[in-house]
């Protein structure tokens, strides 16, 4: 018996394809900036009020269709869009904005963007278009501009230290360079002047040591004061932590047992504040730091400044090259205003030295600033005007004449020294046609011209030696018989000098140099009778 298996056959059939949707039945969906333009038309025709009776009712009329691109049909529902009764070329040809906001009144061909008009002053301007008080919408106009007020600088306490014995010469010098207020106190001058002015008076000034700007000051009673006015001052507007600082304290009857202590006490108050304000406290560093402060006790007060000098202002940046006992530029410099000596008037220094009297003489003859070569300390600090700077010195280097009209003479009897004195003045920017030095004996030397000023740091102290002693009998001497009309000016710590040189002082000025007490003193030289002259 043979049993036939029904076999079934599975046939597949294609399913019938979905009806493709109308184009017109849905709005394509897009994307980019076509995007955004529908959807700020959209936007605006559902916020744009409602007609008023009365006004012009708008027209819908279809967007001509485009056929630039291949397979890019023509919708005429997605088109459509208001119109304001301009023709349509007018409307192809206007920017993306313009399209977007159709209501918005469209300015004449001349006062458009790419017409490109002169630009009117601000008070001819144009009011901006305003909406109606009643639609509810912002009201928008353009309001009168008041006239720039210039802004006030500001003005800072100052002080200016110097050496003993020349705060009455460096008032003078402040006064003539027209700072206000100017007061001369103990070793030193305070005065008034705002930023730009600071910055002057460290490229002018020949007599300061340094340029301090008050920042705080209050009475004080213990160190915790000190700590406390420290902690309150603004030092982040002058540094930060990325700054390495030093502070120094100096009193004068100050009724605090440590100066040391009260230095810490400051110290630690300055970079509190800055670890409040900035998360963290400045490096110290002692020998070559990027801030200094100074703080300064009296019987009851302490007083902070800002020392923006930096390195002392007597270091000129010429002098590598000191010789023995050397003479601080800002003395030198005062010497010679003492002395009263005039610019164009022969000078000469018999005991010359390394040449920094003679130097000092040049620069002030040839109207050079004492600190146009240098750096400075304020050029390290936040928001240091680097263009104003630079302003000053160059119109401080437009004014250096070019060359001197009066001798300048120096001479010694040390060799090395007048080699000493020549690289200096190399260094200084002077030819050397500027100064004449000399290795020559002062008791020897003839006169550069018929009359004169002779100021000189002579050799006293330890610099003498005991065969010498004749020195200053021969060479006053020689000067009696030599340099009459001459105008002789001499510092020194021998106060029993005038009497060696059988002179009389017309005046004395009490100096210091360094830590020796000094006097200048002034004689008038007048030719030698018949027994000098033997």
């Amino acid at each position: 018996m043979n049993d036939s298996t029904t076999r079934k056959t599975l046939s597949l059939k294609k399913k019938a394809a979905p009806a493709r949707p109308n184009p017109d039945d849905e709005p394509r969906k897009r994307s980019g900036a076509r995007a955004r333009q529908a959807a700020l038309r959209e936007h605006a025709r559902q916020t744009r009020p409602e007609t008023d009776a009365g006004t012009e009712t708008r027209t819908e009329t279809p967007r001509p269709d485009r056929t630039d691109k291949p397979g890019r049909a023509a919708d005429a529902s997605r088109t459509a869009r208001p119109t304001s009764g301009a023709p349509a070329r007018d409307r192809a040809d206007r920017p993306a904005a313009a399209r977007a906001f159709p209501d918005r009144p469209r300015k004449p061909r001349a006062e458009r963007p790419d017409a490109r008009p002169a630009r009117r002053p601000a008070q001819d301007a144009p009011d901006f278009p305003t909406r109606a008080a009643d639609d509810g919408g912002p009201r928008i106009q353009r309001l009168p501009r008041a006239p720039r007020q210039p802004r006030r600088a500001e003005t800072f306490e100052v002080f200016a230290p110097c050496p003993h014995g020349l705060e009455e010469a460096l008032s003078l010098e402040l006064q003539a360079l027209g700072y206000e207020a100017v007061s001369a106190g103990r070793a030193g001058c305070h005065f008034q002047a705002d930023w730009a002015g600071v910055l002057r008076a460290n490229l002018y000034s020949r007599l300061a040591t340094r340029i301090l700007v008050q920042v705080a000051q209050t009475d004080v009673h213990d160190e915790d004061d000190i700590l406390a006015l420290a902690r309150d001052t603004e030092w982040e507007r002058w540094f930060g932590p990325e700054q390495s600082l030093r502070v120094d304290t100096s009193a004068i009857r100050s009724p605090m047992r440590s100066l040391q202590y009260c230095n810490l006490r400051a110290k630690d108050g300055i970079c509190d504040r800055l670890r409040e304000r900035e998360g963290a406290r400045p490096d110290i560093d002692t020998v070559r730091p990027d801030a200094r402060v100074h703080l300064f006790l009296d019987e009851r007060r302490a007083t902070l400044y800002l020392d923006v000098s930096g390195e002392s202002l007597f270091k000129r940046g010429w002098r590598l090259d000191k010789g023995e006992a050397p003479l601080r530029e800002n003395l030198a410099a005062g010497l010679l205003a003492l002395s009263d000596w005039p610019p164009d008037a022969p000078l000469l220094d018999p005991f010359c030295g390394s040449g920094t009297l003679l130097i000092e003489a040049a620069w002030i003859a040839l109207g050079v600033p004492p600190g146009i070569w240098r750096p400075f300390g304020f050029e390290r600090l936040r928001a240091h005007d680097a263009r104003l700077w630079r302003d000053l010195k160059e119109d401080a280097r437009a004014r250096i004449a070019p060359r001197l009209e009066q001798p300048l003479v120096g001479c010694d009897i040390d060799a090395d020294a007048i080699t000493a004195a020549r690289a200096n003045a190399e260094r200084a920017h002077l030819s050397p046609d500027t100064i004449r030095f000399e290795v020559c004996d002062a008791r020897e030397m003839p006169p550069p011209a018929e009359a004169g000023w002779i100021v000189t740091n002579p050799p006293y102290g330890e610099r003498l030696a005991d065969e010498d002693t004749d020195l200053w009998p021969e060479w006053a001497s020689w000067l009696k018989r030599h340099y009459g009309g001459w105008q002789l000016n001499i510092i020194t710590s021998d106060l029993d000098l005038p009497g060696r040189m059988r002179l009389k002082a017309r005046r004395r000025h009490p100096l210091h140099n360094g830590a020796l007490d000094c006097r200048l003193f002034q004689f008038e030289l007048v030719s030698a009778g018949y027994r000098d002259r033997a």
